[in-house]
C-alpha cells in the first residue's frame, strides 16, 4: 500500500467450517451453506461489515441498503426459535450493525472512526481547541451573529450559510484522506463538529422567538 492510498478494510477470514454441522460457510462468513445455521460475528471494522471501501467518502444510500439487508436476514427475532447459540449470535451480530451503522451514517463520526482506524485518533474533551485558534473565532464569530439575528429570516440565512460552510468541509474532509494528510482531516474534523454544533443550536433558535 503506497503512503497515499486508503486502507482496505479489514476483516478475518470466514471460518473454514459451520460450528453446528461442520459444513461449508458462505463467502460473507454468515450462515451454513448446508444447515442454514448463522455463525458468530467475525472481528471487522465497520467498513468490513458492510463490504464497503474504508473511505470518507460513503456512499451513504449504498450504506443504507446494505444495513437494511443485513439487518432483516440476521434480526433476533428471525431467530426466536432457533438454537439458543443462534439466537446469542443474531443479538450480537444486530449490536454490531446498529453501532457500524450509525457510526458510519453521520460525516464527524466517521470522519473520527476513519482517523482512528489509520491510527490518529481525535484527542476529544475539547482539547483540539488548544491548537487550533482560527477554527475557535470562527465559531465564536457564527455564535455572535446567531445572537444578534433580529428576525427568523436572519437565522435562515445564518442556517443556509453554516450548511453551505458544512458541506464545503466534508468535500475537504474528503480531499484530505484521499491524499493521506491526516492531519488536515483532523483539523477539518473539528471544524465540522463545530459547525454541526451550530447548526443544531441554530435550528433551536430558529423554533423560539428572541428575548
Amino acid at each position: 500500500m503506497t503512503p497515499h492510498a486508503a486502507p482496505a478494510s479489514e476483516r478475518t477470514p470466514a471460518p473454514a467450517a459451520c460450528w453446528s454441522c461442520s459444513g461449508a460457510v458462505d463467502k460473507d462468513g454468515l450462515f451454513c451453506v448446508t444447515c442454514g445455521a448463522l455463525q458468530p460475528p467475525l472481528p471487522a471494522d465497520h467498513f468490513a461489515r458492510f463490504g464497503l471501501p474504508a473511505g470518507f467518502g460513503l456512499d451513504v444510500p449504498a450504506l443504507e441498503r446494505r444495513y437494511f439487508e443485513l439487518q432483516r436476514r440476521m434480526h433476533p427475532d428471525r431467530f426466536a426459535a432457533r438454537l439458543p447459540k443462534e439466537r446469542e449470535y443474531s443479538q450480537q451480530h444486530a449490536a454490531n450493525l446498529n453501532d457500524a451503522y450509525q457510526t458510519l451514517r453521520a460525516p464527524v463520526s466517521r470522519a473520527e472512526y476513519l482517523l482512528a482506524l489509520r491510527g490518529k485518533p481525535m484527542r476529544g474533551s475539547g482539547q483540539e481547541t488548544v491548537d487550533d485558534e482560527e477554527i475557535l473565532v470562527h465559531a465564536m464569530e457564527m455564535r455572535e451573529q446567531l445572537a444578534e439575528a433580529a428576525s427568523p429570516a436572519d437565522v435562515e440565512a445564518i442556517l443556509k450559510t453554516a450548511a453551505e460552510q458544512a458541506k464545503s468541509v466534508e468535500r475537504d474532509i474528503a480531499a484530505a484522506f484521499a491524499a493521506g494528510d491526516l492531519a488536515a482531516a483532523g483539523r477539518g474534523t473539528l471544524r465540522l463538529k463545530y459547525l454541526h454544533k451550530f447548526l443544531d443550536d441554530a435550528r433551536e433558535r430558529r423554533g423560539r422567538p428572541k428575548l
